[in-house]
């Protein structure tokens, strides 16, 4: 995809500066939200990668959880998270590439972050959290069931594109139609779940 825009820190810096921010929806989205209701371990670690203002990483943070790290490329949307909650561990707020991210998790949230990646990298992206992942862990999470954009995101997809990307990696892998998606979104998400 050649006229897909250089999607790089100061792209993103750039939309936020400018409020182009239509992925933001304010607060936690509720299939995640949900998600993490029922987690009873609060010791989990659990990343969100492309977190952006990490509505969802405020939400677990204030349910308890300790180990709940964000990563992006840009440190803009932390300000908000941090004026919002100022008890979140700034040590775990991650500015850097996705990609050369090391670490160990239980637990990894997507949401809207595969969507904003060129879709040239959805390979190395299952490959990558399957590698972020402790033996057991588990990527969950929404994705778009909807064509979208082809030469800006969010870059949109189906179930049957997805399938193979993740079959490759995880041994587990589950997408269903989500049943509990924001109004803006109902029929037009998948639950993604897939166990290292």
């Amino acid at each position: 995809m050649n006229d897909v825009p250089h999607l790089d820190r100061t792209y993103w810096e750039d939309r936020y500066q400018t409020g182009e921010t239509g992925w933001d929806i304010g607060g936690p989205s509720t299939p995640l939200k949900e998600y993490l209701d029922q987690l009873t371990d609060k010791e989990l670690r659990i990343l969100i990668p492309g977190g952006g203002r990490a509505w969802e990483a405020e939400y677990a943070h204030r349910q308890g959880f300790r180990n709940v790290f964000v990563i992006d490329l840009t440190d803009a949307p932390f300000k908000d998270l941090l004026q919002r909650c100022p008890d979140f561990p700034k040590e775990h707020l991650i500015v850097g590439d996705f990609f050369a991210h090391e670490g160990q998790y239980d637990r990894i949230l997507e949401q809207t972050f595969f969507c904003a990646l060129d879709p040239a990298l959805r390979g190395r992206y299952a490959m990558h959290m399957k590698k972020l992942l402790k033996p057991g862990g588990k990527l969950v999470g929404v994705l778009f069931n909807d064509t979208l954009n082809t030469d800006h995101p969010p870059f949109g997809g189906f179930k049957a594109d997805y399938e193979p990307i993740f079959r490759t990696h995880f041994g587990v892998v589950s997408l269903e139609p989500c049943h509990n998606s924001i109004p803006p979104r109902a029929g037009r998400e998948l639950w993604l779940h897939a166990v290292r």
